[in-house]
């Protein structure tokens, strides 16, 4: 578990009908090899920007509008917020706690149970959010 409080969710979107999608950041920039581990902080702001459309443009299967909340750690954790449609959540120890604890604070925050969607070829954190409910996609799902 991550030592810092899961970061929170903005006013009145807990339990919403809004599906919330989470982006492993670390193992979606990692999932290119596009020379990302000489610049981690850079290769996170053009993931950042890359989401970016997704809260109108949804996923296929999941139509906007869509939240996106991108996980990052290490290197990356100091990105700028950045342009709007992302939530930047800066993990102060493991990247999957982080996760997880997001995921967990949703499900256990509204009334309503929320559409939640974990982004990440990591097959223990895969178990982790199943577990919890939440649906997982490889990064293939979203733009890189």
């Amino acid at each position: 578990m991550s030592s810092a409080a899961p970061t929170p969710v903005p006013a009145g979107s807990a339990g919403s009908a809004v599906p919330l999608i989470i982006v492993d950041g670390a193992n979606v920039v990692g999932s290119v090899p596009d020379g990302w581990w000489r610049d981690r902080a850079g290769a996170a702001i053009r993931l950042r920007d890359k989401l970016a459309a997704l809260p109108a443009a949804g996923l296929p299967g999941i139509p906007p509008p869509i939240e996106v909340v991108l996980v990052v750690e290490g290197k990356a954790r100091d990105i700028p917020q950045g342009p709007p449609g992302v939530r930047i959540a800066r993990a102060t120890g493991s990247g999957d706690d982080e996760i997880i604890d997001v995921v967990r604070h949703e499900h256990t925050s509204g009334p309503v149970p929320r559409r939640i969607v974990v982004i990440t070829a990591d097959r223990g954190l895969r178990d982790r959010a199943t577990a919890l409910g939440a649906e997982v996609r490889g990064p293939t799902a979203v733009p890189r």
